[in-house]
């Protein structure tokens, strides 16, 4: 499991400004070595977006003795201390970012005297992509064509001098769009949402990558990785390049699959905004019932694994020229389905959750699923969620065991919950998340010294099946979200989350299979994973290929229990559907009486499943690691309340016979007396406080 670190670094008491992270200092890598870390995300060199000569300057620029005297250096040499101690920095490619700031100028308009925060000298101006790319300050910044020789042509071949003129996101009617969540709105300046559709942002992205590996970092992060697809909030995209795409993405549908009212329109001609407005479409108002919203959806997606994959490949292809190879991430975000087909192209998940809560198992165990096995940095997200409440807790000396679930919790159900150093506390909080030292390095220790506890496997009997094409539109009814606001409405029923929540709520250990749809990205169902599992759970899979239904046949055939909620395979022909349903290996539920019905229950907590949840790893040797995160948090004494005398029982599909040992942070490790019945473990734990592991040894 990594050990990473949110490592933006903003100032506490200060807008958290994008792109441009602030100057990092010796100093810092001394808490990073503190932290155990060994993975940093929005680390490095962000400021590509304002323009190349800047990110260059955050690369390579000099740094004066005053500056020096206090252990700061520029990022390329930061990059450099952190190798020393095995610490890998990913540079932030903010994709979907084009900024313009205020800045004052000195008569000559060779020094910049304020940018961004005035100060009220010299003369005021603009400075940012415009600017570069328009060669507006030669004697400030090298020319377009210094990174950039035969200069940036667009797709009707023209020469590009106004890179967000040509590149950003445009609404139904033309108008460009902001990405409003990195905006200060009491600051004077603008962040454009650019789109990657756009072969020009493509190549200006590119020498931001170019840049980024000749300064060192160990690996690229896309962030925006779903670009354009989040314009969709602002009623986007219908530029240029986003018209023709989808143009030849409706040409080359069979004529069987294409929208009846296409019919008699010429697609040589068709213009998607166009056709919207003529119908009395915004794009904004109902736009999922918009007509060909589901083609322009998939073509989006499809957009996106391509252009994203392209990026990445350059990427790497770049760096093994330079005879070094780099990782690969992103920003996930939620991890919509609409990310699934990005998880080929990059080395380790990098996700911003939708929204931070002080208990969410189940979110981390659909995190593992969706990532298939690779490894997943968490970042918390301070929109919609409980940051600013725990930042101001932690300010007062309050919400340490707070703090320590939300790390803690992660980690135990498959995911690294990043720590927090100067993390983003989005654009209106004058403020960044900057947890207690101690208190983050004391969580890192014990992660780090149990690291053989963690891993990507579990001895789960529970499977839970989240069906692309049957949920992923239920859940954008019930998640109302504009990147700022991150509401959920609670009377759209999503049979997956009752599932999901209900098992958790009563300390059911589950994984999560994730059924693709086949078209945004490839169905992968196997039955050789699927069939270890004792009981299959399918909450409202209306929606299947015929594929996953053969493969559940297999399973049910192999003595597997499928538990079907709500619909079932309702696209597919009745005497397929009905041919499983009818098997007696077939059970009918309801979705909020799941953890009643999915069968025995495997892991038995005596404190009651209400303050416990579960995981259960599955370690080398036919080993076992019980997770068990305890969230009876009391406010009124600001901690958890431990549990005395918990009985726990676990039964495996293996027998083991080696050491019971409990791990738990603050004490040393101790065995435990075990009682054992074939495959069933029974111990007695003396206290289980915020966190504690019981290790299954598989051998004596």
């Amino acid at each position: 499991m990594r050990r990473g670190v949110y490592f933006d670094g903003w100032f506490p008491g200060q807008h958290c400004y994008h792109p441009s992270l602030p100057p990092r200092r010796l100093r810092m890598v001394d808490d990073l070595v503190d932290y155990r870390a060994d993975m940093l995300v929005w680390a490095a060199m962000g400021g590509g977006s304002l323009g190349l000569p800047y990110l260059e300057q955050e690369a390579f620029g000099p740094v004066d003795p005053r500056a020096r005297f206090y252990g700061f250096v520029n990022d390329s040499e930061f990059i450099a201390e952190c190798h020393r101690h095995g610490i890998a920095v990913f540079g932030i490619v903010f994709e979907a970012q084009g900024w313009e700031f205020p800045v004052e100028l000195d008569e000559d308009e060779t020094t910049i005297l304020a940018l961004n925060e005035l100060r009220g000298v010299g003369r005021r101006d603009w400075l940012g992509l415009r600017e570069f790319s328009a060669n507006r300050y030669p004697r400030l910044w090298k020319p377009v064509e210094h990174y950039f020789p035969d200069g940036l042509v667009n797709s009707d071949g023209e020469s590009v001098t106004d890179l967000i003129d040509e590149c950003v996101a445009r609404d139904i009617h033309q108008q460009p769009c902001h990405a409003k969540w990195v905006e200060c709105p009491d600051r004077d300046h603008q962040c454009y949402y650019m789109d990657r559709n756009n072969p020009v942002w493509r190549e200006y992205l590119k020498a931001v990558i170019r840049i980024q590996i000749d300064a060192g970092v160990d690996g690229v992060q896309l962030d925006e990785a779903e670009l354009p697809m989040g314009a969709f909030q602002y009623g986007a995209c219908f530029c240029r390049d986003c018209m023709r795409l989808f143009r030849t993405y409706l040409k080359e549908l069979p004529p069987d699959l294409r929208d009846p009212a296409l019919d008699g329109v010429d697609l040589d001609t068709f213009h998607y905004g166009d056709w919207l407005l003529a119908r009395g479409h915004d794009f904004k108002t109902d736009r999922e019932s918009a007509p060909l919203f589901g083609d322009y959806y998939r073509f989006q997606c499809r957009t996106i694994k391509r252009y994203f994959g392209e990026l990445a490949e350059y990427a790497r292809e770049y760096a093994r020229e330079q005879g070094r190879n780099v990782l690969i991430s992103g920003n996930f975000f939620n991890c919509d389905p609409s990310y699934l087909a990005l998880v080929d192209d990059v080395d380790v998940v990098v996700t911003e959750m939708r929204n931070t809560t002080y208990r969410q198992p189940q979110w981390y165990r659909y995190v593992a699923g969706f990532a298939a096995g690779k490894d997943v940095v968490v970042v918390e997200n301070p929109y919609g969620g409980v940051v600013p409440e725990l930042v101001e807790q932690l300010r007062k000396g309050r919400g340490y065991d707070l703090f320590r679930l939300s790390l803690y919790e992660g980690a135990a159900f498959g995911a690294n919950m990043s720590v927090p150093y100067g993390a983003w506390m989005g654009a209106t909080i004058e403020d960044s998340f900057h947890p207690p030292h101690d208190l983050a390095a004391e969580v890192q220790n014990f992660l780090a010294d149990h690291e053989h506890l963690y891993s990507h496997d579990s001895w789960h009997e529970v499977c839970v099946v989240f069906g692309v094409a049957s949920t992923r539109d239920l859940i954008r009814r019930a998640d109302v979200s504009d990147n700022i606001t991150n509401a959920r409405n609670d009377s759209v029923r999503v049979p997956y989350r009752v599932v999901t929540e209900g098992l958790s709520a009563a300390a059911v250990p589950f994984d999560v299979a994730v059924f693709a749809d086949g078209d945004v990205a490839p169905d992968r169902v196997d039955a050789k994973t699927l069939t270890r599992y004792e009981r299959i759970v399918l909450p409202d899979c209306h929606v299947l290929t015929p594929r996953q239904v053969e493969v559940l046949e297999t399973c049910v055939n192999a003595g597997v229990v499928v538990v079907v909620t709500d619909r079932f395979a309702e696209n597919l022909p009745a005497d397929m559907r009905d041919r499983l349903l009818r098997r007696p290996g077939v059970r009918r539920a309801v979705a909020e009486d799941v953890p009643a019905v999915a069968g025995a229950a495997q892991v038995t907590v005596s404190t009651g499943a209400a303050d416990v949840a579960v995981n259960v790893a599955r370690l080398s040797g036919d080993s076992a690691a019980v997770h068990l995160v305890n969230y009876a948090y009391d406010a009124e004494i600001d901690a958890v309340r431990h549990h005395t005398d918990v009985s726990l029982r676990v039964r495996l599909p293996v027998a083991t016979s080696g050491r019971v040992v409990y791990h738990a942070p603050g004490i040393p490790s101790f065995d435990l007396p075990v009682r054992r019945d074939g495959m069933t473990v029974e111990v007695s734990i003396p206290r289980v406080g915020v966190y504690g592991i019981v290790e299954l040894r598989g051998d004596a």
